[in-house]
């Protein structure tokens, strides 16, 4: 019975950790990733200029696109704010090596709203590289179309939106390399990502696997292994494969016994 008990739990243990992705239809609010798809660039939005453009006249380059409104009482301003300092940081020329497009997910955002937010999170960029962080409005149908493209799934609550924060890696040809989750990036990361998206390469959210095996130390700035969480999850995969490896041994003397009556 001890080894029934055990057995179940550890098999537990290893089908949650296993878990299948659930199906896209299934998140009403968070992230279905997307990695290795291309966005639909034919997509008509409007500039903070007041300019139509399509996202395939404007996606030449490394791409970092975000989804916010503008009258987001929440994550929206510091997810932007966040996105304005880590460019601050990147020792990458924002123009040159990649560019940052910000689309807004409100049909009630007008470009007048875009250039006032605009000019709220541009501080910490050079004058000469703030036309590379470009600021989008547009129609329901292609708002809904980008949205679902990268995977972001948003939902209407009243007059405001329950909505994920990400950062979304394109290539210059539109392919969705990585997601960062998050308000606050690391320079390292997004100079990673921007790296392999100019070379088109998708890779899973690094993400996920450090927040689970590892600890941010705000004052050293490095990230640290959490040994207990680790050593944990090993012994109960050594513990299963032990007891699963008894148990054929056990089988096949009961199997060897029984053929030689």
């Amino acid at each position: 019975m001890k080894h029934f008990a055990l057995t179940l739990g550890l098999i537990s243990f290893v089908s949650f950790s296993h878990a299948q992705k659930p199906a896209e239809d299934q998140i009403e609010i968070g992230v279905y990733e997307k990695l290795g798809e291309t966005i639909p660039l034919d997509l008509t939005f409007i500039n903070e200029d007041d300019e139509e453009v399509t996202l395939g006249s404007l996606i030449d380059k490394p791409t970092v696109l975000s989804f916010v409104y503008f009258d987001c009482p929440g994550m929206c301003s510091p997810l932007l704010a966040g996105i304005s300092e880590v460019v601050g940081k990147m020792d990458m020329e924002l123009g040159k090596d990649y560019q940052v497009i910000t689309i807004s997910f409100n049909t009630n955002d007008t470009p007048e709203k875009a250039r006032t937010k605009k000019v709220n999170f541009v501080q910490n960029i050079s004058q000469d590289y703030r036309e590379h962080w470009i600021y989008l409005t547009g129609e329901e149908e292609n708002i809904k179309a980008i949205t679902s493209a990268v995977g972001f799934k948003y939902k209407p609550i009243g007059f405001d939106f329950a909505h994920p924060s990400i950062i979304t890696v394109l290539s210059p040809e539109g392919k969705i390399t990585r997601y960062l989750y998050g308000i606050e990036f690391l320079p390292f990361d997004l100079k990673l990502a921007v790296i392999e998206a100019q070379k088109g390469l998708s890779m899973p959210t690094i993400n996920r696997v450090i927040d689970f095996c590892f600890a941010y130390d705000p004052i050293e700035k490095s990230y640290g292994l959490q040994v207990t969480k680790v050593v944990g999850i090993l012994t109960l995969f050594i513990l299963l494969s032990v007891f699963v490896a008894l148990l054929i041994k056990g089988r096949s003397r009961t199997s060897i016994a029984a053929k030689n009556e």
